[in-house]
């Protein structure tokens, strides 16, 4: 069957723009997200309080991508719109997959420029925390908190 679809494929010889079009109405769809682990010079990582989770309401900043958008100016752009804030999204930490929410997040490790805090619809509150005095998060942010600091050369 493929076979023969590819045939007709290379027959039609479809331009771009259609063949995209095509291909985006036959394939799955997914989301792209992006998560940082955001260091002030302290080495303390910024955690938001999201307005959204029920439990370990504390977590890394993030969002998602919009079409066009490259991840690094989407995680500077989610941060910046939830909070005030100022990043520098500097290098991709992981690249992970949600097989539950067909979701794939790319994780940056970044630095904190500035910025006031205002709280959003999305996050009451935002702070930076030292890995020994960290809230209850996630144990997968746990996880990418560590990688980024040891990557860093620093104690965990």
């Amino acid at each position: 069957m493929y076979g023969l679809l590819l045939k007709l494929w290379k027959f039609l010889r479809l331009s771009k723009g259609t063949q995209l079009f095509f291909l985006r109405r036959l394939n799955d769809k997914f989301l792209v997200g992006v998560g940082g682990i955001i260091l002030n010079d302290r080495s303390e990582v910024l955690l938001f309080n999201h307005t959204y989770r029920r439990k370990a309401r504390w977590g890394l900043p993030g969002g998602y991508i919009k079409g066009g958008e490259h991840p690094k100016e989407a995680l500077e752009r989610e941060i910046e719109e939830e909070s005030g804030l100022i990043v520098s999204a500097d290098e991709r930490l992981k690249l992970r997959t949600d097989r539950e929410s067909s979701r794939i997040e790319v994780i940056y490790m970044g630095t904190f420029i500035g910025g006031e805090f205002r709280p959003s619809r999305e996050v009451r509150a935002a702070k930076f925390y030292s890995f020994e005095n960290l809230p209850e998060i996630l144990p997968d942010q746990l996880y990418f908190i560590e990688k980024a600091l040891k990557e860093k050369g620093l104690r965990v």
